[in-house]
């Protein structure tokens, strides 16, 4: 009942735009601040981006990249603009603690992940 489910990815070409949706379900969405991470092809996990009452971003995405959120649809957004070929990866979005039930559970929650390819 717990889950995170990505949307969003594609194939875009270098200097595009591509806006990735977490939709949340099954925990207090509201209470806990959501991460997106990314995954290249051969590469680890590489934290991107940290969205609650503030925001935070990896030096590789800063000024391009925007997360934000929306409580009301349980969704979290990542803007992501002037994409290059070093951004083709797989997505995730990410929580590490969660309430549901009326319960808190200190465990890690992670959606299936959407492709992003950029390309020419």
């Amino acid at each position: 009942e717990v889950q995170l489910v990505e949307s969003g990815g594609g194939l875009v070409q270098p200097g595009g735009s591509l806006r990735l949706s977490c939709a949340a379900s099954g925990f207090t969405f509201s209470s806990y601040p959501m991460s997106w991470v990314r995954q290249a092809p051969g590469k680890g996990l590489e934290w991107v981006s940290l969205g609650g009452g503030s925001t935070s971003y990896a030096d590789s995405v800063k000024g391009r990249f925007t997360i934000s959120r929306d409580n009301a649809k349980n969704t979290v957004y990542l803007q992501m603009d002037s994409l290059g070929p070093e951004d083709t990866a797989v997505y995730y979005c990410y929580v590490n603690g969660y309430t549901t039930g009326g319960h808190f559970y200190p465990s890690d929650i992670w959606g299936q992940g959407t492709q992003v390819t950029v390309s020419s």
